[in-house]
């Protein structure tokens, strides 16, 4: 979008403000209505004269009248919940919303409970949890995605405050690490539709990135799951994010500008009749400015899109239609000096990636049924491009020019029946994938080698699932059992259906109001990366026609007490052992321990050979006073270990941390000021040592211009423990028809650096110029490697 048309915008939400500011001089006495409905989750009819108040603020309340509408008079700004109980259902608490000039028109959804002869006089908790999914899962509200310290409203940031999410310390990047698995193992969602990486500048064959590429403003609340995978999203290993999206505003025309460090978005919500109501945003990044203030080589900038759209035709009948779509460009600054930035140069590609997803799902409310039909699309398209020294002036310096298509078709139908104290789910979906790859790549083993393929593969894949839920009348106890099947016609072992048979079973039982007991065991299956399907080696065959769905076993037991909607403490153990994991040929480990740097992994090799374990215990605690303050703290203990073959030894795994500690809070201070803090402190990554030797032969280093790990000493060193302190401070003024935003988010307040070893690299000069070519070798420095940055963050929000 124009730099221009984003200083008009601003200043027109500034002139609101300016008048709202003349009309309501007391910013501190501003208050607002909330309106909305309520609704029959099963039938769509209105529920009249139920009761909804406003969670945490006594006394704000109000009465739904014969058409299930009603409006809260003179609420202050801020975020809450709001309740609603009335005789036969179960009471509701609905998710987080934000109170102010841009407040939502809000729809309650209740479930009659045909058991019950008088209103619930249990309140509902906050800490909700699945039959589905007991443990493992956690869901996250606008309180946290607004106000995480040192997240700067990324989502993969934001989750890393919960159990078992590590994060890696050493470069500017998102990879979402969980319960001990690679960032590769995790799937993600949005209203139901796949999203295939959350990230700009995704690792193709993996996932990560430097910022995400889902603009918080749209999200509603997100759950997150570490295990206990609903049948119904398939292909997850370790972890499944799903976003939960808003719906445009029925009532009004709203609009959000944010200026922050990295990017300038505008985001909207409203309607175009009756009938239907939109989202959108929009966000243009400066985050090359921020690198070269860091003194990064390399300057990423990047574009995205989302909106959503949707309308209902009637009660019964409703078409969303989303989509999402991002545009990286990632230059290099050979301009920056210094041997850490050219040690950065001397491998680095180019990058540039366009991603989309375009999806529609058309809801049919039918009583006690629920059909659901989705159908969507995904694309990415990735070119990298690399020259020895970046000097394209020859095409003899070519180390890399890779364009790989990655696209993705599904269609997927499902129906979910209610029956009082049980829930029926059934589906089916169909996937169409081609990925294509045009690659020229120079490597080197144990000679200089030139590959050149040109790949295009077509996959079809389908699955199909059922699950049973139910819960006994007085809600002590409930069961879900489900099963899931995969399959593919990338060979024929992977045709058969019932050998990725997905079996899992889920049950919870309250020991008394506070204490309850839940536990959980299924069978995961994946697909391997498309890189690694569609590789070919230089005769044109394709080479892993061999694989095997990736596959992991989990269980996990836990226990929870909590203290009405105010504090909760939990403490889940769990195991994992995987199997069927592809193993690289070349370096002697598995795939899962790659993927934690820029380009492209699977590109290679593999056998499906390697098996893996990850098991721990993770505590947590959470206490929150709504509108006062929230306090999110967990610990994990955990190891991770890999090994190929029956009989070989486990080693650690590249994501074996060993322990994880968070500490997180963010408490409300009069005149609309919140402050906020939060502490990370993670064991040391295990890593592995160069093989002096072999980076130093010239061949070799200009091939890949960095260093190789010695493989046969594979992560058998360690790296220290590491701790970070990230300070938020928010100030928000409440207008008649505005609300203004300023924030300060400090990551790594104390400036703490991780000592990581040496790395060598080329001086460019050669010891022995008269030797033959495959035996000359350069003359090697080393280079003293740290990480960790005090980052600060200024940010300006502005509604209206």
């Amino acid at each position: 979008m124009p730099r221009n048309l984003w200083i008009v915008l601003l200043l027109a939400g500034l002139y609101l403000c300016a008048g709202s500011l003349s009309a309501a001089p007391q910013q501190r006495n501003v208050s607002y209505p909330v309106s909305g409905k309520v609704i029959d989750k099963n039938s769509r009819q209105p529920v009249a004269y139920a009761n909804v108040s406003v969670n945490g603020l006594p006394g704000k309340g109000a009465s739904t009248d014969s058409l299930g509408m009603f409006r809260i008079e003179q609420v202050p700004p801020g975020i809450y919940r709001l309740q609603a109980s009335c005789i036969g259902y179960l009471t509701v608490l609905t998710p987080e919303y934000i109170v102010s000039a841009s407040t939502p028109f809000v729809e309650i959804e209740m479930e009659e409970d045909a058991n019950l002869l008088e209103a619930v006089v249990v309140k509902p908790s906050p800490f909700r949890k699945s039959i589905e999914s007991p443990v493992g899962m956690r869901i996250i509200g606008l309180q946290e995605i607004e106000k995480s310290p040192g997240a700067n409203r990324d989502v993969s940031r934001i989750v890393r405050a919960y159990p078992g999410v590590s994060f890696s310390p050493i470069g500017y990047r998102n990879d979402l690490i969980v319960r001990g698995g690679s960032p590769s193992e995790n799937r993600f969602y949005m209203d139901g539709i796949e999203i295939p990486n959350i990230n700009h500048f995704a690792t193709q064959g993996a996932s990560g990135g430097p910022v995400s590429i889902v603009n918080a403003d749209l999200i509603r609340e997100i759950t997150f799951y570490t295990g206990a995978f609903p049948a119904n999203r398939s292909g997850a290993l370790s972890s499944v994010l799903d976003f939960q999206l808003k719906d445009g505003n029925p009532d009004k025309q709203t609009f959000k500008a944010t200026l922050g460090a990295s990017e300038v978005s505008l985001s909207g919500a409203g309607h175009l009749s009756k009938r239907t109501t939109y989202l959108f945003s929009a966000r243009q990044s400066y985050l090359q400015m921020l690198f070269k203030v860091l003194g990064l080589p390399f300057l990423p900038n990047f574009i995205d899109g989302q909106f959503k759209v949707k309308t209902r035709f009637s009660d019964h009948d409703e078409l969303t239609l989303l989509g999402l779509v991002g545009i990286d460009k990632m230059k290099l600054n050979t301009d920056e000096k210094g041997e850490d930035a050219k040690y950065l140069l001397s491998y680095l590609p180019t990058i540039n990636q366009e991603t989309f997803t375009l999806g529609a799902t058309y809801k049919h409310y039918s009583g006690q049924h629920v059909q659901t039909l989705t159908l969507s699309h995904n694309y990415l398209n990735n070119r990298n491009l690399k020259y020895r020294n970046n000097d394209n002036s020859s095409e003899d310096n070519l180390t890399l020019r890779l364009r790989s298509i990655e696209q993705k078709t599904t269609l997927r139908f499902e129906n979910q029946t209610n029956l009082n104290l049980w829930t029926l789910k059934a589906g089916a979906e169909l996937n169409h994938i081609t990925y294509s790859n045009d690659s020229r790549q120079r490597f080197y083993t144990n000679a200089a080698q030139l590959l050149t393929y040109d790949t295009w593969l077509r996959i079809f894949s389908f699955g199909a699932f059922v699950t049973g839920n139910y819960t006994t009348p007085d809600k002590r106890f409930s069961l879900s059992a489900g099963v899931r099947m995969d399959g593919s016609n990338y060979n024929s072992d992977m045709k058969q259906l019932w050998k990725q048979f997905s079996p899992r079973l889920s049950a919870s039982y309250n020991l008394t109001d506070q204490w309850s007991l839940s536990a959980n065991a299924g069978l995961y299956y994946q697909l391997p990366p498309y890189t690694s399907m569609g590789y070919k080696d230089n005769d044109g065959a394709y080479i892993n026609k061999q694989f095997k769905y990736m596959q992991v076993g989990e269980t996990a037991l836990g226990v929870d007490w909590h203290l009405q909607d105010r504090f909760m403490v939990s403490v889940e153990g769990f195991f994992k052992r995987y199997g069927q994991i592809p193993y690289s040929l070349t370096d002697d480990i598995p795939l899962l321990c790659k993927g934690n740097d820029y380009g492209v992994v699977g590109n290679e090799a593999l056998t499906s050979t390697a098996q893996g374990r990850a098991y721990g215990v993770e505590t947590m605690f959470r206490w929150q006073v709504p509108g006062r303050f929230n306090v999110v703290s967990s610990f994990t203990l955990f190891k991770s270990e890999y090994r190929n073959g029956q009989n070989d030894a486990y080693i650690p795994s590249a994501w074996d941390n060993r322990f994880i500690l968070n500490l997180s809070g963010t408490y409300n201070l009069p005149r609309r000021w919140s402050i906020g803090g939060k502490l990370s402190y993670i064991g040391g990554s295990p890593y592995t040592p160069y093989d002096e030797d072999k980076s130093s032969l010239v061949e070799a280093w200009d091939a890949k211009g960095q260093p190789y790990y010695d493989y046969s000493r594979y992560n058998t060193e360690r790296l220290p423990s590491f701790a970070q302190l990230d300070v938020r401070v928010d100030k928000s003024f409440y207008f008649r028809r505005c609300m203004l935003g300023l924030y300060l988010d400090i990551q790594n307040i104390t400036g703490n650096k991780l000592k990581q070893p040496d790395v060598i690299m080329s001086t460019g000069v050669i010891e022995n110029p008269s030797a033959p070519a495959s035996e000359q070798r350069y003359k090697m420095k080393y280079l003293k490697q740290e990480s960790g940055t005090l980052l600060p963050t200024l940010g300006v929000t502005l509604e209206f």
